[in-house]
C-alpha cells in the first residue's frame, strides 16, 4: 500500500525466504528507492490504495533470522486476519443500522416497514447474526490480549482463521439483504450501501482467501492434544445448556482428529458456530442464546423466530 510508512517484505536469501523492514523514508529523511509502478483499479476499497512496486537498490533491514521470514510475517498475518473479521463485522453492522433506520421511516400500506411481520423477521435474523458475531469476536479479542496463556494462544490460533473465513464470507450477502430493505434507493449511489457492497468482499480475499483459512484451521487441528484440551474447556463448560449445541459438539468431536481436506470448510464453519454458541450460552440472554443455537446449530435448518425473540432483538438493536 503506497501510503504506508513502511513495508514488511519477503525476499530470498541464501538461507531461504527472509523478512525485511523497508521504510518509506530513510533515517536521513530521504526517500527509500521504492518505485510505484501503477495503482490497481479495484472493485472497491479504493480510498485504501493498492499498487505494484519495484525495489531498486532499496534499503531494508532483516527482521529475525534468515530463512525465518514466513514464520515472522505470519505473526503479523494472524493479527491482520483478526482485523479482517472485525472489519467485516463493522461493515455488516453499519449496513444493518442503515436498513433498520429506513425500516422505521418507510411506510407501506399504512404501517412502518419495521412493524410488518415479514420485515421484522428479516431484521431480527440479521440482528441475531450480529449478536453471535459480537460475542465471538469479543472472546477472540480477549484471547489475543493474553499471549502468556497457552490456552488463549491456542484459542486465537484456531479461531482467528475460522472467524476470518466465516464472518468475512457472510458479509456480501448480509449487505445485499440490507440493500433490499431499502429497495431501489439501496441500489443507488445516493445510499452508502453500494460502497459497502463493493468494499466488503476484499476482507475474504486479502490476508488469505477462504480455502487458505480453512487449510490453516486443519493445520492447527494437527496439534491434537492442546487443541482437544482447549476445545473441551471451552465447550464442556456449557454442556447441557442447549440440545442443539450438545448434538453438534458430540458429532464434531468424533471426527475432529482426522479431517479430510475436502471437508475443511464444513468443519471450519462448525467450529466457529460452536465457539459462537458457547459464548452466547455463557454470557448472552438465555432466550436469545437458544434462538441463535436453533438457527445455526439445528441440523433441520432455521425456522421463523418467535415473536417475543423478534421483539427483543429489535429492541436491543435500537438500544433499548
Amino acid at each position: 500500500m503506497p501510503q504506508s510508512d513502511a513495508h514488511l517484505v519477503l525476499a530470498q536469501t541464501p538461507a531461504g525466504l527472509s523478512c525485511f523492514f523497508l521504510p518509506r523514508l530513510l533515517p536521513d529523511g530521504s526517500r527509500n528507492a521504492i518505485q510505484l509502478e501503477q495503482l490497481k483499479y479495484k472493485l472497491g476499497n479504493r480510498s485504501n490504495a493498492s499498487c505494484e512496486v519495484e525495489f531498486r537498490d532499496a534499503t531494508g533491514w532483516l527482521l529475525g533470522e534468515e530463512g525465518e521470514g514466513v514464520r515472522l510475517i505470519l505473526k503479523m498475518g494472524g493479527m491482520t486476519r483478526f482485523d479482517c473479521a472485525l472489519g467485516s463485522h463493522g461493515q455488516m453492522r453499519r449496513a444493518f443500522s442503515v436498513a433498520l433506520w429506513h425500516a422505521h421511516q418507510r411506510q407501506v400500506m399504512g404501517k412502518n416497514l419495521v412493524d410488518q411481520p415479514l420485515m421484522r423477521q428479516v431484521l431480527a435474523q440479521q440482528a441475531l447474526q450480529l449478536e453471535g458475531q459480537t460475542a465471538l469476536l469479543m472472546r477472540l479479542a480477549r484471547a489475543w490480549s493474553q499471549p502468556a496463556k497457552p490456552h488463549e494462544v491456542t484459542f486465537a490460533r484456531l479461531f482467528t482463521p475460522a472467524a476470518k473465513y466465516q464472518i468475512c464470507k457472510a458479509g456480501a450477502p448480509f449487505v445485499a439483504e440490507s440493500m433490499e430493505v431499502l429497495g431501489g434507493i439501496g441500489y443507488c449511489e445516493a445510499s452508502e450501501l453500494p460502497r459497502l457492497y463493493r468494499d466488503i468482499p476484499v476482507n475474504s480475499i486479502w490476508e488469505g482467501s477462504g480455502n487458505v483459512m480453512c487449510l490453516d484451521v486443519l493445520r492447527v487441528l494437527t496439534r491434537q492434544a492442546e487443541v482437544s484440551e482447549m476445545l473441551s474447556q471451552e465447550f464442556e463448560a456449557v454442556k447441557g445448556s442447549n440440545r442443539h449445541f450438545d448434538a453438534r459438539w458430540r458429532q464434531l468431536r468424533l471426527r475432529i482428529s482426522k479431517v479430510p481436506e475436502e471437508q475443511a470448510r464444513e468443519v471450519t464453519r462448525t467450529l466457529l458456530q460452536l465457539a459462537t454458541g458457547a459464548q452466547l450460552l455463557k454470557y448472552g440472554e438465555p432466550p436469545l442464546a437458544d434462538a441463535w443455537c436453533q438457527q445455526w446449530l439445528d441440523r433441520r435448518g432455521s425456522r421463523p423466530l418467535e415473536t417475543a425473540i423478534t421483539d427483543r432483538l429489535l429492541a436491543r438493536a435500537c438500544g433499548r
